[in-house]
């Protein structure tokens, strides 16, 4: 074979690797930011995405551009902290699918700054419902399906708040961190299905809740110089990462967390 026919034959391996194809997705908080940016990603790499999120008209645009560009994507009004919510979307899935192979816990509550003398038990109910319950119940939930099929991929977006001490942010960073043993923990136990369970921790991304952040001056500076690559990135810069862990590329890797920080953790 001449090395352009090894050339073509390592790139079809390499596209196969990465694809999505025949993969039925769920990715919950899909209605804009880093949900609606793997909901894409997922969807051009092949895969029919189930998007969840509590604006359901939002969700329809997003599955009315999926299918424009030839993909498939079906809406579900899903609010993550009624659990009657989560049992619905594993049940739609399912009647309009009959599998499920990816799971994106992606929603959840961005961090107020509050100080810790200052949080309430409100604070904390809510922020370990959304960020710590729910996923595990859909995961839960997912998970028996994903058993029955002997096969399955779970991500769970944690993030560096689960990694570093966060002043001013308690309530995020314990659930982001206990984010990072379920999904350590769910790797171990469901090993033996052939379920790969793993992590992936961003850094401040630039998106529309971030804005306040990200575009001040006095705000981006000081986190700035803790990021060696010097920007903020985007969601689109997360979807890399997503579909690793949710392809075959990623099939000996599980109960792992990988950092997209600009090389924040290193510094």
């Amino acid at each position: 074979m001449s090395l352009t026919g090894i050339f073509k034959k390592d790139l079809k391996m390499k596209k196969n690797l990465f694809s999505l194809e025949g993969k039925v997705a769920i990715i919950t908080g899909a209605s804009r930011g880093l949900g609606k940016a793997v909901a894409n990603g997922y969807a051009d790499a092949g895969a029919k995405v189930v998007v969840a999120a509590r604006n359901l008209e939002d969700l329809n645009r997003l599955v009315a551009d999926m299918e424009q560009r030839g993909g498939e994507g079906f809406a579900v009004k899903c609010d993550v902290s009624q659990d009657q919510d989560l049992l619905n979307l594993v049940v739609k899935t399912m009647e309009r699918y009959g599998q499920i192979d990816i799971l994106v816990n992606n929603a959840g509550i961005s961090p107020w700054v509050t100080w810790s003398h200052e949080v309430t038990s409100d604070m904390w109910a809510k922020m370990l419902q959304v960020n710590l319950v729910a996923p595990f119940l859909l995961a839960r939930e997912v998970g028996k399906v994903m058993m029955d099929q002997k096969s399955g991929r779970i991500i769970n977006m944690a993030s560096l708040g689960g990694l570093l001490g966060m002043p001013g942010q308690v309530t995020y960073a314990a659930t982001k961190g206990g984010l990072l043993q379920i999904t350590k923990t769910l790797a171990v136990e469901w090993a033996k299905y052939n379920i790969t369970v793993n992590a992936l921790a961003p850094s401040i991304l630039k998106t529309d809740l971030t804005m306040g952040v990200t575009q001040s001056v006095k705000h981006s500076e000081p986190l700035l110089r803790r990021v060696p690559i010097g920007f903020f990135g985007k969601p689109e810069d997360v979807v890399g990462a997503a579909l690793y862990f949710a392809s075959d590329a990623s099939s000996y890797v599980t109960g792992t967390v990988l950092p997209i920080d600009g090389g924040t953790l290193a510094s």
